[in-house]
C-alpha cells in the first residue's frame, strides 16, 4: 500500500475480476417467447400478481433478451472484465426434462459469444432460483426426480457453452430457495414446512455434486463452483448462551451449504439438531459419497449484510411450526448503519471477517465476491440535468466494502475478484422494481432505455487502475 498525500491507495492484484452479476429471470423477460417454458416466477405471478410489487411481473423485466448487444458494449465501457450471468433452465428444457430448445441455445451461444468479443469472461451459473414449473409440478426440489434432471441440464449446458465457458457455478444461493419456499413464505411454493425444507436442502447439496461430477467425467477444462450467499452470524455478547445462538444460526444459515460444498461433509450441530428434532432427511446409499467426493473449486460469495442473534428470550409456541428461530432470536444492534431503503444493516467489516474464515477454516479456497451491492427506491430523484444519477451513497458503499476486501487480501486470502449486483436496474422477484441496484438504469417508461450512472463511471477508474 503506497501513501500519496495522504491518500492511500488501494490496488488489487494482477487479473482481479471487475465486473457485476445478474440472473437469467430477473433481466432477460421474453418469458413465453422462443419457446421458453414456464417457470415458478412466471407461474406464480399468474395466479397472484398482488403479491408483486406494484404488481410488475416477470415477464418484460430489463429486456436484456432483446438489448444484449447494447448491455454487453456497456459493460466493456465501463471496465467490465467478467460478468456473470444465468441461464434459464426453463429456456433452454421447456419442460425441464427432454428437448432442448434450439432457439434457447442460439441466444446464450450469442450472448457468451458476444461478451468473450468484447474481452469480458462469462461466468455462467445454472440455477438461480428459477425452477422450471413442469419440474415444481411434482415437487420440485423435494423431489429425487428433480436431482436427475438437473443433471441432465448441466450436462446439456457443459455440452453446448463448455467449449468457451471456463468458470461455471452450480446454484447461487441455494439457501433461499429453501427459506423462500419452505419456511418463511417469500417465495413460490409458499409452504411452511421444515421437513420439506431440509430435503430440498439436502437434494440440492446432491445435485451440485452430481453436477460437478458430470463436469469431470466429461473432461471439461476450467472450473465448476457455487455461489453462496454468507452473513456472518454475530452474538449479541460472548454470554455462553448468545455464543451458543450464533454458531446454532451459522450451522444452519452459512454453514448447510458451506461445508458441504467446500468440505464434502455437513456440520456436526446442524445433523445434531435435524436428529434430535427427528427432521434427518431422506437419501440413498452413495449419496453422501458423491458428495464427499465432489466438491467446488471455486467459491461465490454474496454479501449483504450480516445477522446478529441473540439467545433465545420466551419459550417457542409447542404448537407452532418448527422454524430455525426456535434456537435463536434476531437482535437489533442500537446504533447500527442502515440502508434505509431496503430495511438492511451496512457493515462492511462483514466481508472481511468472511474472507478470513474461508482462508482459516475452509482451505483457503479460491473465492471471489459475486455480489454486494446497495438497492435504493426512488433513485429517479437522483438524476442531475444531464440524465445521470448521482449515486454517490453507491460509490462509498463499494469503496467501503473493497477496503475491507484488500486487508483480507493483504492477509493473505484468495480473493480474486467483486463483482457488483448488478449490471443495469433490474427486476428483483417479489419486489419487481423497487430498489435499485445497478450500474446503470433502465428506464421503464421510455422502453428500458440505459444510462450510466455515476457509479458506472467510477468503476471504470477502478477497473483501468484496478484500484482506487
Amino acid at each position: 500500500m503506497t501513501t500519496i498525500t495522504n491518500k492511500t491507495e488501494y490496488i488489487f492484484p494482477e487479473g482481479f475480476w471487475w465486473g457485476s452479476s445478474a440472473s437469467a429471470t430477473q433481466t432477460e423477460g421474453a418469458a413465453s417467447v422462443d419457446g421458453k417454458g414456464k417457470n415458478i416466477w412466471d407461474h406464480w405471478y399468474e395466479i397472484e400478481p398482488n403479491r408483486f410489487f406494484h404488481d410488475v411481473g416477470p415477464e418484460k423485466t430489463s429486456q436484456f433478451y432483446y438489448k444484449y448487444k447494447e448491455d454487453i458494449k456497456l459493460m466493456k465501457e465501463i471496465g467490465h472484465n467478467s460478468f456473470r450471468m444465468s441461464i434459464s433452465w426453463a429456456r433452454l428444457i421447456p419442460n425441464g426434462t427432454g428437448e432442448v430448445n434450439t432457439k434457447a441455445v442460439e441466444f446464450y451461444n450469442n450472448v457468451i459469444n458476444e461478451l468473450i468479443a468484447n474481452d469480458i469472461e462469462p461466468f455462467v451459473n445454472l440455477f438461480h432460483f428459477d425452477m422450471p414449473y413442469e419440474l415444481q409440478k411434482i415437487g420440485g426440489w423435494t423431489n429425487r426426480e428433480v436431482v436427475e434432471a438437473y443433471e441432465n441440464y448441466a450436462r446439456a449446458c457443459f455440452e453446448l457453452f463448455g467449449d468457451r465457458v471456463k468458470k461455471w457455478f452450480t446454484h447461487n444461493e441455494p439457501i433461499v430457495p429453501v427459506e423462500g419456499g419452505y419456511l418463511y413464505d417469500f417465495h413460490y411454493p409458499n409452504e411452511v414446512d421444515f421437513r420439506k425444507a431440509v430435503q430440498v436442502a439436502f437434494n440440492t447439496i446432491l445435485s451440485s455434486a452430481k453436477a460437478i461430477k458430470a463436469f469431470k467425467e466429461m473432461g471439461q477444462d476450467g472450473k465448476v463452483g457455487i455461489i453462496l450467499n454468507l452473513t456472518p452470524s454475530y452474538p449479541r455478547s460472548q454470554h455462553p448462551a448468545d455464543l451458543k445462538a450464533s454458531v446454532i444460526a451459522d450451522a444452519i444459515f452459512n454453514r448447510s451449504f458451506l461445508d458441504p460444498s467446500v468440505k464434502g461433509e455437513f456440520p456436526e450441530e446442524l445433523i445434531g439438531i435435524l436428529k434430535e428434532e427427528g427432521f434427518m432427511p431422506e437419501y440413498e446409499n452413495g449419496d453422501l459419497d458423491i458428495i464427499k467426493n465432489h466438491t467446488v473449486e471455486l467459491l461465490g460469495v454474496n454479501y449483504y449484510q450480516p445477522r446478529r442473534v441473540k439467545a433465545k428470550e420466551n419459550l417457542p409456541n409447542p404448537e407452532a411450526p418448527f422454524l430455525p428461530e426456535r434456537y435463536f432470536d434476531n437482535y437489533v444492534m442500537p446504533g447500527r448503519k442502515m440502508n434505509p431503503h431496503r430495511g438492511w444493516e451496512i457493515y462492511e467489516k462483514g466481508i472481511y471477517d468472511i474472507l478470513i474464515n474461508l482462508k482459516e477454516n475452509y482451505g483457503n479456497i479460491e473465492c471471489f465476491i459475486s455480489e454486494n451491492g446497495m438497492g435504493v427506491e426512488g433513485e429517479e430523484k437522483y438524476r442531475d440535468e444531464n440524465g445521470i444519477i448521482q449515486d454517490d451513497y453507491r460509490i462509498e458503499f463499494i469503496q467501503e466494502h473493497l477496503k475491507w476486501v484488500h486487508k483480507a487480501i493483504q492477509e493473505g486470502s484468495n480473493v480474486k475478484g467483486y463483482h457488483l449486483w448488478t449490471f443495469m436496474d433490474n427486476w428483483s422477484w417479489s419486489n419487481a422494481y423497487k430498489n435499485r441496484y445497478g450500474f446503470v438504469s433502465v428506464n421503464l417508461d421510455k422502453d428500458g432505455e440505459r444510462t450510466i450512472k455515476k457509479s458506472g463511471q467510477w468503476f471504470k477508474t477502478v477497473s483501468e487502475k484496478n484500484g482506487f
